[in-house]
C-alpha cells in the first residue's frame, strides 16, 4: 500500500479523493491545515503529496518549498481552483511536479499520479526524520530546519542507525557492532560516546535524541 498525503480544508474534495484513491491501493491520509500537515512530514514522508493552494493558515506553495527544501525527490501535485496560467506557472516554479485545476477527474487525477510514480518512483524510504531533523540516504545528507548539517562518516552512520530504528530503544552494544564492527572497524565502548557526543553537539542537542541510562540510545518523535 501507498502512503499519501492529501492537503485539502474542504471536508468534500477530500473524502472524494481519499475514498477513490484507497479503492486502488493508496493509504490516504487528509490534512486540513499546513501546520497539521508540516508535522506530518516531519513525523514520516509519504510517497505523494497533493496540496491545496488556498488554506486556512496560509498560501500552499509555502508549505511546497519546505518540501523542497528537506525532500528534494518528494513528488508534489497542486489541486486547486487556481487556473490563471500565472498562478501554474508559480506552481512550477515553486516545486511543484504536477498542476490540477479543479474541478477535476479522479481518473486523470489517478493517471498522473501513476505518470509521476514512473519517472520518480516511490520515495518513501528514501527519507528517515525525527522532529526537524531529516536525514537523504540516497544522497547521504543531514538537515535540520531545512539547514544542512555536515557530519563525519562515523556520525553520520549513528545517526542513521538511530533513525533507522526510531521509536526502539538500541543498545550500545548493538550500535557498536552494526556501526562500526560490521564493517571490521573494532573500536572500545568510549568511541560511541564520543561519536554521539559530537552528533549531539553538530545537532544542537535535539531533544528527539534520548539518552537510555545504562542501557543505549532512541529516536522519537517530540513534536
Amino acid at each position: 500500500m501507498i502512503d499519501l498525503y492529501c492537503v485539502e480544508d474542504d471536508p468534500d474534495i477530500a473524502m472524494t479523493v481519499k475514498e477513490y484513491l484507497e479503492q486502488r491501493d493508496f493509504r490516504v491520509t487528509v490534512y486540513g491545515t499546513l501546520a497539521d500537515a508540516r508535522a506530518a512530514l516531519n513525523a514520516y514522508v509519504p510517497a505523494l503529496v497533493l496540496l491545496d493552494w488556498n488554506m486556512p493558515d496560509g498560501r500552499g506553495d509555502s508549505l511546497c518549498r519546505f518540501i523542497r527544501g528537506n525532500w528534494k525527490e518528494l513528488p508534489v501535485i497542486f489541486l486547486t481552483v487556481r487556473g490563471d496560467p500565472r498562478d501554474i506557472v508559480s506552481g512550477f516554479q515553486e516545486g511543484a511536479d504536477d498542476y490540477v485545476v479543479k474541478p477535476f477527474s479522479l481518473e486523470v487525477l489517478y493517471s498522473r499520479i501513476q505518470a509521476l510514480f514512473r519517472r520518480t518512483g516511490n520515495v518513501t524510504k528514501q527519507y528517515l526524520s525525527c522532529d526537524d531533523i531529516t536525514i537523504d540516504l540516497e544522497r547521504r545528507t543531514v538537515f535540520q530546519n531545512s539547514v544542512e548539517i555536515r557530519l563525519s562518516k562515523a556520525e553520520y552512520q549513528l545517526l542513521a542507525y538511530l533513525l533507522q530504528n526510531k521509536g526502539r530503544t538500541v543498545t550500545r552494544e548493538k550500535i557498536l557492532e552494526q556501526v562500526w564492527d560490521v564493517k571490521g572497524n573494532y573500536v572500545n565502548d568510549n568511541t560511541l560516546t564520543v561519536t554521539m557526543k559530537r552528533l549531539r553537539d553538530k545537532l544542537s542537542r535535539p531533544a528527539c535524541l534520548k539518552t537510555v541510562r545504562s542501557i543505549g540510545y532512541r529516536m522519537e518523535d517530540t513534536i
